[in-house]
Order: structure tokens, then sequence, then C-alpha cells
């Protein structure tokens, strides 16, 4: 069997560290979809580590970490991670194992990224510009290029092929783009050279013949629930499934073998990027959640949008993915509130509805909350269930009972110690 383990809400909600603190209970780690947009971040022993690609259980040594066929690899960013994990030791060529059909991103899949974002002008999505929106446009166009790909000997004909196919998509949106190919290039081939150093699987094969000889397996997802390219707020979306469903497309695993989906979410919520956001906040509590929570993306340093928790559509998320246990993240980002608010139902084209509708754009939904009395003590030091404050523990107890699923780790900080079960 194999648990999943994802966000709910627009991403950031803190999975690479719910992923290191259960490591342990694993014998493989496997990322199953997105690309190096995602920015998982874990901190221990003093020292804060943001990963990429790499599965989140990298650093626990009994584990192997598998990245999926649903993922897309940026050699470079891959090669940069792998640096900067050199001095830890760590056998990368027997713990991390790559999918031969993981899709590659190409030097012009970012360029094409940027050019089409600079096409849009104001109505752009907010795109990373990694490359990664290209990179699935040409894997569902059936002409991508694939980490096996490398294991033949005509594989640079293959990239100039699908290069010469991008550079004349590039002139086509007539943007002014400066760059320099050749530089680009060396770079990416460079990168390649160290990626052909690791291990590359039939991941399908390995991962199914690994449930039938009981071994333990989480899958580690990226981005969150409402960026699913299907049920997420579209178009201001990511490329990939990041929903449940998608662990079984990007790993090759059947529904029936999924176990427990475990589901990450913040006391609060918050965006990166464009997009419709019902329970954003201008004012100074949105100010005071960004300051002490921290809230800047890991990937690209962008200060993310706050707002109050949204249950309607944690309730949607719940329900798509149909998650078995909650996780609720950075608690303590929410000491010291008076009051809490918490939107618990929209109004939609004059109606008042309690489900996530097509459009949530705020000239059709507006929201309606209810206010939970908050707590004034300081979380971070506290270690046990019973040290929790009653009003975080009324909380918590209200949102179990509106999305119908127990809430069972409450994070109380950003290092692994700071987790508590209750």
């Amino acid at each position: 069997m194999i648990d999943l383990l994802l966000g709910l809400q627009w991403g950031d909600e803190g999975k690479g560290k719910i992923v290191d603190v259960l490591t342990k209970d694993y014998d493989i780690i496997a990322r199953f979809q997105g690309g190096p947009n995602a920015g998982h971040t874990l901190i221990f022993d003093g020292n804060k580590h943001v990963l990429h690609t790499i599965p989140s259980g990298i650093f626990h040594k009994t584990a192997i970490n598998i990245v999926g066929n649903g993922v897309v690899i940026d050699p470079v960013i891959f090669k940069n991670e792998l640096d900067n994990l050199s001095k830890y030791n760590i056998d990368f060529k027997t713990r991390l194992l790559i999918s031969r059909k993981a899709h590659v991103i190409l030097p012009t899949h970012r360029l094409l990224d940027a050019a089409s974002e600079k096409s849009k002008g104001k109505a752009k999505i907010g795109s990373t510009l990694k490359g990664i929106g290209p990179t699935y446009m040409d894997k569902t166009g059936r002409n991508g290029f694939r980490i096996g790909d490398l294991d033949f000997a005509n594989w640079k004909d293959k990239y100039r092929a699908l290069t010469q196919k991008h550079l004349k998509m590039i002139d086509f949106y007539e943007v002014d783009l400066e760059f320099n190919l050749e530089n680009l290039e060396n770079e990416f081939f460079n990168a390649i050279e160290v990626l052909k150093t690791l291990t590359f699987i039939d991941s399908e094969e390995y991962i199914n013949n690994a449930m039938a000889n009981g071994k333990t397996i989480l899958a580690e997802g990226a981005q969150g629930s409402l960026l699913d390219i299907d049920f997420g707020t579209y178009p201001f979306v990511t490329s990939s499934n990041t929903t449940a469903a998608g662990a079984c497309t990007g790993l090759g695993v059947a529904p029936n073998k999924i176990n427990e989906v475990f589901g990450i979410f913040k006391a609060y919520t918050t965006r990166v990027g464009s997009g419709p956001f019902p329970t954003e906040l201008f004012d100074e509590d949105g100010k005071t959640m960004a300051k002490v929570g921290h809230e800047f993306g890991a990937t690209t340093g962008r200060p993310r949008r706050c707002g109050w928790l949204d249950l309607v559509a944690l309730k949607y998320a719940v329900q798509i993915n149909g998650v078995t246990q909650l996780m609720m993240m950075k608690g303590d980002v929410l000491s010291g509130f008076d009051t809490l608010k918490v939107c618990t139902s929209y109004n939609y084209k004059g109606k008042e509805i309690t489900h996530l509708p097509y459009n949530i754009e705020k000239e059709n939904t507006s929201v309606n909350y209810i206010n939970i009395k908050g707590w004034k003590e300081d979380l971070t030091q506290m270690t046990k269930a019973n040290e929790l404050p009653q009003n975080l523990n009324d909380y918590v107890a209200f949102i179990e009972k509106f999305v119908g699923v127990p809430v069972k780790i409450v994070s109380v900080g950003p290092d692994r110690k700071q987790t508590i079960i209750v």
C-alpha cells in the first residue's frame, strides 16, 4: 500500500517539513508531479534546506527517494540541488532514483515560458518562468524529451529537433526577449552529464514490486490542490494534477493501492502569484500574518498574499482528494490575534453557497465569516498536545467538524521538532 501527502490550498503549506518528519516510517519517498517551481523547506539541527525536485526524504539514510514519471526535471536546477547536498555525504547513486518516463525541461522551454508570459501583459498568470508549462505542453503534444532518451546515443538529435521547434514558437510571440542560447546550452549539457551519473529506473515497475514485497511508500505532492490543472482556480493553476489522482498517473500505481491520504493546510491561507483569493486581506492583519509567517516563496522569493482560513475551499480539497487525516501548519503564526475569522460560505451570484463554484473572482464571489476567539500563548516551545491552549483546540475542533476529517498534527514552528501529534 502507498500513503499520499498533499497540499490542500494554493501550495506553500509546509509539505516538505511533514515529509521529513514522517520519513522515518517509510522505506520509499516518491515525488509524483510538478517541477522545480516547488520549494519544500526543511529546518533541522539549525540548518535550512530548500528542495525543488529531490524528494524531502533525502536526509534520512534509510529511505530510497524516487523522482516519478509525473515530474518534469530541469537538469541545471537538479545539479544545483545535488551540489548543495554534497557536504552531507549522501549516496545519490543508490538512494536517489529517477523515472525514465519523467520529462526534461530544456533551456528553450524556459524561454518559451518567458515569451508566453510577456505576451500576455496584464493578463499574465504569474508563472515562475521555470519552463514547466511548456514542458507539460510538449508531453501532452507527444513530442517531449524524457529522461529515458538519455540512454540512447542519438539523444542530442532529438534535443536539437525540439529546440528548433521552440525557437520558431518564440518568434511567433513577437516579444523582446534577450537570451544567449549557447551559454544556456553549455550549462544544460554539463548538468545532463551529472544527471547521467545517477540511476534511471522504470519507476512503475520498481514501485509496484516494492509494494508487493511489503515496502512502505509515501508519495510526496508538490504545489496545492487549488492549483490542480483540472480542479484548481483555472487558468491561474499549475500544469499538472496536484490532487490524489495525480499520484496514480504520476507513479503508475492503481487507485486501490492507496491507503492514507494526508492533507496539509495552513491555519490561515496564502497564495503566490495571480489569481482569485476570496479571503485575501489587505489590512494590518494580513501584514502581520506575512511578517510573522515569513511568507515569501521558497523558490521565487515572491511575497505571498495572506488571508483568513477558507473552509469552503478546504472542504472542497478534502473531498476531491479523499483526505483521511489533516495536518495543520503554522498554528503559531496566529498567536496574538484577539479574534480569528473563518470563511464558512460564499455569496455567489446572489446566492449563499457552501461549495467551491466554477468562478471565484471577486466580481462574482464574496465571503461570509464567523468569528472564533484567538489565543495569546506562544506555541513555539510547546511539545505536547496537552500544552496547547483551549482556544486553539476549539479552532481545530471547528475545522474538523466542518470538513469531517480529524486533524492529527499541529505544527507550531518550522523545525522538525516543532510538530505536535494530537
